[in-house]
């Protein structure tokens, strides 16, 4: 069910290392994005599939875990992602897909959560550093986003948001994760209703 997909897709930061994400998987979740729509079906976004340990290895300095939590440097190894995807848009087909990169990424991410995988989406990236490293053409991709994925190894919760409006995740001392979300009654703004013109009738 979607729904129960959609609450199942968290954004997850420490894994199962050990347990690997064939290629098979990340071309099937590409598979499954590339039949999404596209601006102007530009289709300008490409991918770069990565899940070798070597390579991997190149990618994970590349990218900021968590901003949010202050004391904490990202996953220790064995917890690390098992694979990436890394969002390239191809200039020659088009620019600023940030409406694609994220119709793109949470596609892949659902594709992911249905296969019992989950991930991060990083928009925190060192860029000139993982273009050099992976040897990435910046004269003619953008890195715009980088999908890092694998088995996750930790507990999310949904909680609301408190009294004080704060919306930032943190984590207990079980290392449990919790995002407060907004009520659906905060999200929906009311119509203005139209008001009756009452000038000219009759008393």
């Amino acid at each position: 069910m979607l729904k129960e997909l959609v609450r199942k897709n968290r954004t997850y930061r420490r894994f199962y290392e050990e347990v690997k994400v064939e290629t098979e998987t990340l071309t099937e979740l590409v598979d499954l994005a590339r039949t999404v729509p596209s601006t102007a079906n530009s289709q300008a976004l490409k991918f770069m599939l990565c899940n070798e340990e070597s390579m991997n290895e190149k990618v994970f300095p590349c990218l900021i875990w968590a901003g949010a939590l202050t004391d904490w440097d990202g996953p220790t190894e064995g917890e690390r992602p098992a694979a990436y995807i890394i969002v390239l848009c191809d200039q020659t087909l088009g620019k600023n897909k940030q409406i694609d990169d994220g119709i793109v990424s949470q596609t892949i991410m659902l594709g992911a959560t249905e296969k019992g995988l989950g991930g991060c989406i990083f928009g925190s990236v060192r860029r000139e550093e993982l273009a050099k490293a992976l040897g990435i053409d910046t004269t003619r991709y953008t890195i715009d986003l980088v999908l890092a994925l694998g088995k996750p190894k930790e507990e999310v919760k949904i909680v609301p948001v408190k009294e004080d409006g704060n919306t930032k995740y943190y984590r207990d001392e079980n290392q449990i994760h919790y995002v407060p979300k907004r009520s659906l009654e905060d999200l929906i703004v009311p119509l203005k209703k139209e008001e009756k013109d009452v000038k000219g009738q009759a008393d």
